[in-house]
C-alpha cells in the first residue's frame, strides 16, 4: 500500500518545491531512521521481557507477532485514511499514534502484564505503518523525479543506521543496572520508551509546521487494470520470497541475544550480547552499499541467489559449531541479508506494467512474515532447542535462492495488458 501511493505520487507530483528542501529532506530521513531504530529495539526488548515475565520462546516471539501483524491489519485502512487526509497529515498522525504506543509502555510496566505490553507494541507498530504509507511518497516528491531513486537510497541507508544504533541504546537503558530482567521486573522499559515518545512527539510538531509539496492524488489520471495478480507467477513467488526473507531476518535478530548468551557460543550476559546485535544490522547497512555497486555488473537475481546460499551456509555452520566461530558466522548473516528485500521487490515487480501498484501492495502485505516465522522458530526452540531452531530461517533462504535463479524469470503465458 505504501509503495502504491509512492508510485502515484511519482506520476502526479507538484512541479513546485520549497526553495530550501534540505531541512525537509533531513526531517523525512529522520522518519526512516526512527522506524528502523524502533523495529530493531524489539530484538533487545524480547530477551528482556522473556526474563521479566518468565516466558517461553514462543510467548516471547509474540512481540514480533503483534508488531509485524500490524502491517497486515493496519496498512489498507491506513492507505484509505491517508488518501482522504493527505500525506503530510498522515505523517503527523502516524507519529502521534507511535508516540502513544511508546507512552503505553508506562502503564504496562506499572500493571506488570505482558498482554498490555503487546497492546502497546501493536499501537506503536500501527503508527509506524501509517508513517510508511505516508512518508515514502514525500521522499519521491521532494525534488526532481529523475533523482528520486538517490533520495530513497539515502533514506533507506538511514533506516539501517537506526537498526545499527538501537542495540547500544537498548542495551544501555535496559541492562545497565547490573540486574537481570528476572529480578528487576519490567520497570526499566519506561525510560527508553518515554524518551522515544518525546522524540516522536517533537517530530510530529515539526511535520505539522513544515510546508511540504502538495501532492494531487487523482485516481482518474492513473491507468487501471482489473487483471488478476495471479496472472503474474513471478510476482506471487516474489511475495513468498518477501514473506520468507522478512521472517528469516527478523527471526534471527530476535534470537541473537539468546544465542550469544549460551555458554557454548559466547557466554555473554544480556547487555554484552545486545550490543553485538549492532554487527548484524550494521552488516546489512554496509552490504547495501556493496551490493549496489556489485549489481551494476552482475544480474540482481544471481547476486540474490549467491547471498541466500551464503546466508544458509553461515547459519548451518553456526549451529554446528561453538565459540567465536559460531558467533561471528551468525552475525555475518546480516551482511548477506542486505540486498535481499529491495532485490526481491524489484524482480517481483518487473514487467507488471499497469499492475505495478497493486503488485507493490501485495509485496508490502507479505512483510507479515516478520510476525509468523519468529513464532514458528519459537515453537521449535521450545521443543528441539535454540540452536536447532535456526534451521527454520536457514530453510527460508533455499526458496529465496530459487527465486533469484529461476522463479523471477517465470512470466505469464497470457499477453501482457497494455
Amino acid at each position: 500500500m505504501a509503495t502504491e501511493f509512492a508510485s502515484k505520487a511519482a506520476q502526479v507530483q507538484s512541479s513546485e518545491y520549497p526553495k530550501n528542501i534540505g531541512f525537509a529532506l533531513c526531517a523525512l530521513t529522520s522518519l526512516f531512521f526512527m522506524w528502523g531504530f524502533i523495529t530493531c529495539l524489539n530484538d533487545i526488548l524480547i530477551p528482556y521481557l522473556k526474563g521479566a515475565f518468565q516466558l517461553s520462546y514462543t510467548q516471547a516471539m509474540l512481540v514480533q507477532f503483534c508488531f509485524f501483524g500490524a502491517y497486515v491489519i493496519v496498512s489498507i485502512p491506513a492507505g484509505n485514511l491517508v488518501s482522504k487526509i493527505g500525506f503530510q497529515k498522515g505523517i503527523v498522525l502516524g507519529l502521534f499514534i507511535a508516540a502513544l504506543g511508546c507512552v503505553m509502555f508506562v502503564p504496562a510496566a506499572v500493571v506488570g502484564l505482558y498482554e498490555v505490553f503487546l497492546l502497546a507494541l501493536f499501537v506503536l507498530a500501527s503508527g509506524i505503518t501509517v508513517l510508511q504509507v505516508s512518508a515514502n511518497p514525500y521522499v519521491s516528491a521532494l525534488g526532481k523525479p529523475e533523482t528520486a531513486p538517490s533520495r530513497l537510497t539515502l533514506t533507506q541507508a538511514f533506516n539501517s543506521l537506526g537498526t545499527t544504533i538501537a542495540p547500544f541504546f537498548g542495551a544501555y537503558l535496559l541492562f545497565s543496572t547490573g540486574q537481570d530482567s528476572v529480578s528487576s521486573g519490567a520497570e526499566a522499559v519506561q525510560a527508553p520508551y518515554l524518551l522515544l515518545a518525546g522524540v516522536l512527539g517533537v517530530l510530529a510538531i515539526v511535520f505539522a509546521a513544515l510546508k511540504l509539496p502538495k501532492l494531487v492524488e487523482s485516481q482518474d489520471e492513473l491507468p487501471k487494470s482489473t487483471r488478476p495478480l495471479t496472472d503474474h507467477p513471478h510476482l506471487i513467488l516474489g511475495a513468498v520470497g518477501i514473506f520468507l526473507y522478512v521472517g528469516a531476518e527478523v527471526s534471527i535478530g530476535s534470537f541473537l541475544v539468546s544465542f550469544l548468551h549460551q555458554p557454548s557460543i559466547a557466554g555473554l550476559n544480556e547487555a554484552e550480547a545486545a550490543k553485538l546485535i549492532a554487527y548484524y544490522w550494521g552488516g546489512a547497512m554496509i552490504g547495501r552499499f556493496i551490493g549496489a555497486a556489485v549489481m551494476q555488473k552482475i544480474a540482481g537475481g544471481k547476486v540474490l541467489a549467491f547471498n541466500a546460499v551464503v546466508s544458509m551456509c553461515l547459519i548451518v555452520f553456526a549451529v554446528n559449531q561453538t565459540g567465536a566461530l559460531a558467533m561471528w558466522a551468525m552475525l555475518a548473516v546480516g551482511l548477506f541479508n542486505s540486498i535481499m528485500f529491495p532485490t526481491i521487490f524489484s524482480l517481483a515487480i518487473s514487467g507488471l506494467g499497469q499492475d505495478a501498484s497493486r503488485g507493490s501492495g501485495l509485496l508490502c502485505l507479505a512483510i507479515v512474515g516478520g510476525a509468523i516465522i519468529p513464532i514458528l522458530q519459537g515453537l521449535l526452540a521450545d521443543n528441539i532447542g535454540l540452536q536447532g531452531s535456526f534451521f527454520l530461517p536457514a530453510a527460508c533462504y533455499i526458496f529465496i535462492a530459487y527465486f533469484g535463479l529461476w522463479g523471477c524469470h517465470i512470466k505469464s503465458t497470457k499477453e501482457t495488458a497494455q
